[in-house]
């Protein structure tokens, strides 16, 4: 596997969840931050969180507090649960993995984008 796959887009009402899975490259000696970010029609592509391989998770403001990003069974795993969503939230949702190899990256930095799964959110 070289790119992320996501899952578990699809629709919801506003005040709904989701819950978005997102699988990684994974490669021996290798540690990726995981990042999910998210394009809505006639937007530019946004960031919304991420975690490193440490567990430390990072928001976006329009986000914080309603959404959870948090480690699989591996840090090549990352699943994204969001709670109230609004219709703003409708969107394309990307996960991003930005793998480091070796010692401090010394074996490189891959950076990879999966494919997208989409998101509606209907009021």
């Amino acid at each position: 596997q070289v790119q992320p796959v996501e899952s578990g887009g699809g629709s919801v009402q506003a005040g709904g969840s989701l819950r978005l899975s997102c699988v990684g490259p994974e490669y021996t000696y290798c540690y990726s931050d995981m990042e999910w970010y998210r394009q809505a029609p006639g937007k530019q592509r946004e960031f919304v969180s991420g975690i490193d391989p440490n567990g430390v998770t990072s928001y976006s403001d329009s986000v914080k507090g309603r959404f959870t990003v948090s480690h699989g069974n591996a840090t090549n795993r990352v699943n994204l649960q969001m709670n109230r969503l609004q219709p703003e939230d409708t969107a394309v949702y990307y996960c991003k993995s930005v793998m480091r190899c070796g010692s401090g990256g010394s074996g490189g930095t891959y950076t990879t984008w999966g494919q997208g799964t989409q998101v509606t959110v209907s009021s």
